[in-house]
């Protein structure tokens, strides 16, 4: 792991983000104290959002009607919109 200054990490931020990326860990100090660490994104997939959505249980009938209403009032508009019309 990296340490590096705020005024470095200011100066060089696109360089930091590309140390990032690359997988590397960047600590950030202020006054000789860490106040910021800058790691890579965790990956994210569809499984945490539907180990969400089995522990939220089933709609009541009159939340599944408003979005029903809701669906209804949504238009498709299937024009090209790059199109002569």
């Amino acid at each position: 792991m990296r340490t590096v200054t705020a005024t470095t990490a200011s100066r060089g931020f696109s360089e930091l983000l590309d140390a990032v990326e690359r997988g590397e860990v960047v600590s950030i100090t202020r006054a000789g104290a860490v106040v910021a660490e800058i790691r890579p994104a965790a990956p994210s997939t569809g499984r945490r959002l539907r180990e969400a959505l089995a522990g939220a249980g089933r709609l009541d009938d009159e939340m599944a009607g408003d979005i029903a209403a809701a669906r209804s009032l949504a238009v498709t508009d299937e024009r090209d919109p790059w199109g002569d019309g």
